[in-house]
């Protein structure tokens, strides 16, 4: 189980196959998304990384929380999120993880609170029909009718659907498969809607429900600290056989 990454939606947009077919895709950044922690089993009870992203200003930032930026020698982070990994999974504290961590083809599982959208009606909301559009009805035709309150038993019950707050809810989109990447630019492309606003931060990691392919970077890719260039923890080549003497 690889680590995931926290990326910045900058919107929609859409791809052309070679067979000249539109696909609707949704841009996601990863810029400077890095490992500030390690979870332990020892420890903390379970194996985890915590990711950071985002510069945040040093005077909104606690002493505490400077202090544990500075042990692994990063910059105060903005957004912080943890993922559960395997013990082989493990990224070095300090590392950025990049865009090629995930490759074409691959299915992910993103994350993202949804738009607000304030007060809302029953139509809006919970997509109900509302009422008569002519007889019978005045001045309330998109009203949500009867809540079913008799005298038996009284009340309405609690989580019926009215009107009220929408949106501003964490949400997980799963299956969406990855169209292209650009690690120049630290750019990931989806295929279809991503939860969130323009501008949002957005979890992106392997799906759950599909099969990891085998050529994904294990434990994935990123850069050391302080490092230009990329790198992966890849399985060791089999050495050859010695031949036999004659």
């Amino acid at each position: 189980m690889r680590s995931g990454v926290i990326a910045r939606k900058v919107g929609m947009t859409r791809v052309f196959t070679d067979a000249g077919e539109h696909v609707p895709v949704t841009v996601l950044q990863i810029d400077q998304c890095q490992v500030v922690a390690h979870r332990t089993t020892e420890k903390d009870g379970y194996v985890a990384l915590q990711v950071g992203v985002g510069k945040a200003k040093v005077k909104n930032v606690s002493a505490a929380e400077r202090g544990r930026f500075a042990v692994a020698k990063v910059e105060p982070k903005q957004k912080l999120a943890e993922f559960r990994v395997s013990e082989d999974s493990v990224i070095p504290v300090g590392a950025e993880i990049t865009a090629d961590h995930f490759i074409p083809g691959q299915f992910v599982d993103v994350t993202g609170t949804t738009t607000g959208k304030g007060f809302a009606g029953g139509m809006k909301r919970w997509n109900f029909g509302g009422l008569r559009a002519t007889h019978g009805v005045s001045v309330s035709h998109r009203s949500i009718g009867s809540t079913g309150g008799r005298q038996d038993p009284g009340k309405t019950f609690k989580n019926k659907k009215m009107p009220g707050h929408m949106g501003v809810e964490r949400v997980t989109t799963q299956n969406l498969k990855v169209v292209r990447i650009d690690p120049e630019r630290g750019l990931v492309l989806v295929e279809g809607a991503v939860p969130g606003v323009a501008g949002g931060w957005i979890q992106i990691r392997d799906a759950v429900k599909r099969k990891l392919p085998a050529e994904v970077p294990h434990p994935g890719k990123f850069r050391e600290n302080g490092s230009n260039g990329s790198a992966s923890k890849e399985a060791p080549a089999e050495a050859p056989a010695a031949e036999e003497n004659a």
